[in-house]
């Protein structure tokens, strides 16, 4: 199973999307989807305000903004 974190906030339309992008790929590649509302800490809002949604694989920063499914398969 592939270990996913999304820092995200309510309200964020590109959080939705890249969440929509995960949920499409999970149907065919096992993963597990940890979320992490920036909103609640000060120090995640400051360290990634400004880049959210941003998506990372088994710790790494793999995208932020956006990921097409086929960029996620290949992660």
């Amino acid at each position: 199973m592939i270990a996913l974190t999304l820092y995200s906030r309510p309200g964020c339309h590109l959080c939705d999307e890249m969440r929509a992008v995960v949920a499409r790929v999970a149907r065919t590649i096992p993963l597990s989807l940890q979320e992490i509302d920036i909103s609640t800490d000060a120090a995640l809002e400051a360290q990634y305000g400004l880049e959210i949604p941003v998506l990372l694989v088994g710790g790494t920063k793999a995208a932020k903004y956006r990921i097409g499914e086929e960029e996620l398969r290949k992660v």
